[in-house]
């Protein structure tokens, strides 16, 4: 399962990355949904990081 949850990250990760890139290149506006997704995926990475932090900081205090 975490195996297809980090495919799945990875690829939408690389398709939003690379569709702002091109559109920036070609100077065009971004569609809403590309901004959309990314929303998302900042905030997939910021909650992943945190609870991931909280884990660590669990383990480490030997709670």
């Amino acid at each position: 399962m975490v195996e297809f949850a980090a495919l799945t990250y990875g690829l939408l990760a690389s398709v939003i990355l690379s569709a702002a890139q091109r559109n920036r290149k070609l100077a065009r506006p971004h569609p809403p949904m590309l901004f959309y997704l990314g929303y998302l995926l900042c905030g997939l990475s910021a909650g992943l990081a945190l609870a991931l932090a909280y884990v660590a900081a669990t383990l480490l205090a030997g709670v």
